[in-house]
């Protein structure tokens, strides 16, 4: 296995992560040496530079990888290159490569290393797209353009021995003084290659590394996002579907963040106030995007005040009517919609209403909505697809299925709690083999007990507490009502206090997510609302689950796991 620098993943590019573990794994490169993500403060070309991957073969030489993980990748007749849906470059990505790998050189002579005899070259590497024909350029060797098939087909280790044994060869008969480099760079000039390059180099991973890793991991795209923001770009109304975790919030705030970089106008919309608030705090630096829950965008447009006693008919008929009126009076609406929790939103009269907030309108306007309608529509109703589809018969439907949120035991024990088996067709993270707990009571003094002890795990493992969140299925569960000193000096309303762990209902936190989640309250387990809360509850925990269930109600919960383990085993 190579000697990875810094010894964790810690960037965002899901090519980048897949060759640093393949790296990591190999046993053919057990004497290697490969720093990830190295800075070029003195480019030959631009300010700042960047080489994903710099390998360090002792007797082969070094060579630097620029890696690009797009799954659809050309270059047009124009000469422009094409990366999935990022705007058209005239730059190379091979240029990008040389040009890392000689800025790197002159920086290591400069220094006054001796590199006559050390053989450095670039290649590129396209992680997630297949190859079929390989292109002949002036601009690059055919041995310098990797793909998908080269990482599936054999060893990391063997390919890049393969692109250096060519390199070398090349450079044999074009410069002399490498005629004779067999059994360069030595193992010594390694070390020193990597001293020069990284000179501090002992790693120790604090808390702060390892939470910054996993807000990386858990944003990072995977290969079926990549394909998805392809698909916004060339469809004009799109309806992603997709169990909890599956990053439907993250292409929701991507595809704001394009709009407006494009300089076009966009509505984000959702269901859950507390994930509007969130949806907004992300996107307040991106002009032309507005943001907001439905139900205070209607309100603020109708310049409606809540009556008291306000019925479920004011919320779902008059104040949707009220707002309504308005929005068809006033001003040009965006020219993109953008819904996220859209199975919280399919009534008539809230579809009513959405229609008139886009440019358009759903029949004939640009929108993406984005939901699960499994188990995440807590609020009730019906599945409201056919109900879309009736608005927008050319709508496209793209399905989502690898969990890039959780570890793959809390994935497995959200759906199989709910009782859907095996949504998931994947997990982006890694296992960390740290189940989810769970803890039993009877009493309300029984709970409270397991909190405490809950919380005191939490902190153990060195969670801070604004990343433990507890999530009640009631309003009056022990974190808001005990009055143990244990639990009141650690604890505050969620959003109201920044050093304490903050609680709310399940209901409230839907949409949302933290590393550490407690769940309380949890007197029933079966049924379907009570599978729908528990699937919301368990699936908001990133890494670390902790389920205080009524005995009673662990019961229910054991015979759901189990049957599902069973049913895949």
């Amino acid at each position: 296995m190579a000697r990875m620098i810094p010894p964790v993943f810690l960037g965002t590019s899901p090519g980048e992560r897949l060759l640093f573990q393949r790296l990591e794994a190999d046993a053919g490169a057990a004497d290697w040496t490969v720093l990830h993500s190295v800075e070029i403060a003195r480019h030959v070309r631009q300010v700042q530079g960047e080489i994903d991957f710099v390998v360090i073969v002792p007797r082969l030489g070094v060579l630097c990888v620029e890696v690009k993980a797009h799954t659809r990748v050309r270059r047009d007749a124009s000469g422009l290159w094409r990366l999935g849906s990022l705007p058209a470059s005239s730059k190379s990505p091979f240029q990008q490569a040389s040009q890392g790998m000689h800025s790197l050189r002159k920086f290591l002579l400069d220094l006054g290393m001796d590199l006559r005899h050390v053989p450095f070259w670039s290649a590129v590497w396209f992680t997630h797209a297949p190859v079929s024909r390989r292109p002949v350029s002036p601009e690059w060797h055919p041995w310098q353009l990797l793909d998908r098939h080269d990482l599936a087909r054999r060893p990391v280790s063997e390919t890049i021995t393969e692109v250096l044994g060519h390199a070398r060869t090349h450079l044999a008969s074009a410069v002399p003084s490498f005629s004779g480099s067999l059994g360069y760079p030595t193992m010594q000039q390694c070390r020193e290659l990597t001293a020069r390059i990284r000179p501090i180099c002992e790693f120790a991973i604090t808390p702060a590394d390892i939470r910054n890793a996993r807000d990386q991991d858990r944003q990072a795209f995977v290969e079926e996002q990549y394909e998805a923001l392809d698909i916004i770009e060339d469809e004009r109304c799109v309806l992603f579907t997709g169990p909890a975790g599956t990053g439907k919030t993250f292409l929701a705030l991507e595809a704001a963040r394009r709009a407006s970089i494009r300089g076009e106008t966009a509505r984000v919309i959702c269901f859950n106030r507390l994930l509007g608030k969130w949806l907004a705090e992300q996107l307040k630096e991106f002009p032309g995007v507005t943001v907001g829950s439905f139900h205070q965008v209607i309100k603020d447009a109708a310049q409606a005040e809540i009556p008291d006693g306000a019925t479920d008919t004011w919320w779902h008929v008059e104040l949707p009517e009220l707002a309504l009126g308005v929005l068809l009076e006033t001003g040009t609406p965006p020219g993109i919609l953008i819904v996220d929790e859209i199975q919280d939103l399919c009534e008539p009269a809230y579809l009513d209403v959405l229609d008139v907030m886009v440019t358009g309108g759903l029949a004939g306007g640009r929108w993406l909505m984005f939901g699960d309608f499994e188990r995440q529509a807590i609020y009730g109703g019906a599945d409201g697809r056919p109900m879309i589809r009736e608005r927008s018969p050319e709508l496209y439907v793209r399905p989502l299925y690898r969990n890039c949120r959780n570890r793959p035991r809390i994935g497995y024990a959200a759906a199989q709690a709910a009782g859907l088996g095996n949504v998931y067709r994947g997990f982006r993270r890694s296992d960390d083999n740290v189940p989810p707990k769970m803890i039993s009571y009877e009493t309300p003094a029984e709970q409270e007990k397991g909190l405490i002890q809950a919380l005191d795990l939490l902190r153990s493992e060195e969670y801070s507490n604004d990343e433990i969140i507890v999530l009640s299925a009631r309003a009056d569960g022990p974190a808001a009502e005990s009055s143990h000193p244990a639990l009141r000096g650690r604890l505050a309303p969620y959003g109201q206090h920044t050093h304490k762990v903050g609680y709310t209902t399940i209901h409230s936190y839907k949409g949302l997510d933290a590393p550490a989640i407690v769940v309380t309250d949890i007197d029933q387990a079966t049924g379907e609302r009570a599978e729908a809360l528990l699937y919301v509850a368990l699936s908001r925990a990133a890494d670390r689950l902790v389920v205080l269930a009524h005995r009673d109600a662990m019961r229910e919960m054991a015979a759901n796991l189990l049957k599902g383990y069973g049913a895949n085993a």
